[in-house]
């Protein structure tokens, strides 16, 4: 698991974007199990790895809001010309983290997004983007199915990212992070799904970027971040054999 984590959180965005044009979207994914109540490092380095290829973006913590607020949700980000409005739609809410929220947790303050497995929601957007990422928490435990992300451009053409989380883990507190850049398309909603039932998931630190608010990387640079990747290969197999 350690193998895949760190994989996941450091080469596979080099992986996509090494030789030539960098290809759309770059997908940011770091995963840790049974964290307990904190960010696990797999996740914050994936976060820490999206981040780093923009400039200029913000974050929604939902801490301007009161704990039991539904959807619809309207929040703003920070864009490259004025704000980007965005509209969230689901049959979840804004909850307040109380132990033990059955492995649930505010990954920055005391609030976050809860939504109930099988119900999707949708974050529509006023202005088109070409970044988004997330914090989830207590996704994949149980349920026996990945979540998906429905992207649709601004020609209303649908195409769909499977979030790679670990299925049946066993345990409640797992921490993921999961992200993207685009920097040939641009997106007017998004739509999380999962087809289990029974499970429920929260979700917090949104972030939202348009096209000019992603930084070009270059060759060098995608090369020493795989190069970290294959690093974390090496030193998970070394834990593996002792």
């Amino acid at each position: 698991m350690m193998f895949r984590s760190i994989l996941s959180a450091i080469g596979m965005t080099a992986l996509i974007g090494i030789g030539g044009a960098q290809a759309a979207p770059v997908i940011f994914f770091g995963e840790d199990l049974a964290v307990g109540s904190t960010v696990g490092p797999n996740s914050n380095a994936a976060r820490a790895s999206f981040l780093g290829s923009l400039t200029g973006v913000g974050n929604q913590d939902f801490e301007s809001f009161a704990s039991g607020t539904g959807t619809p949700i309207n929040v703003s980000f920070p864009g490259s010309v004025g704000s980007i409005s965005a509209a969230l739609t689901s049959t979840g809410g804004v909850s307040v983290d109380s132990a033990p929220n059955a492995g649930r947790f505010a990954t920055s303050g005391t609030n976050y997004l809860e939504v109930a497995s099988g119900s999707a929601f949708t974050l529509t957007f006023g202005t088109a983007i070409s970044a988004f990422g997330f914090f989830g928490t207590d996704i994949g435990d149980f349920v026996p199915s990945n979540m998906v992300m429905t992207l649709t451009d601004i020609n209303s053409v649908s195409t769909q990212q499977i979030v790679g989380h670990s299925i049946g883990s066993g345990g409640n507190n797992n921490s993921l992070f999961w992200g993207f850049t685009d920097t040939t398309n641009s997106y007017t909603s998004i739509t999380f799904s999962n087809p289990g039932g029974g499970d429920i998931f929260g979700f917090d630190d949104f972030v939202i970027g348009d096209q000019q608010q992603i930084v070009a990387m270059t060759e060098p640079g995608m090369i020493a971040v795989f190069g970290l990747g294959l690093l974390g290969l090496g030193i998970a197999r070394r834990k593996r054999r002792a």
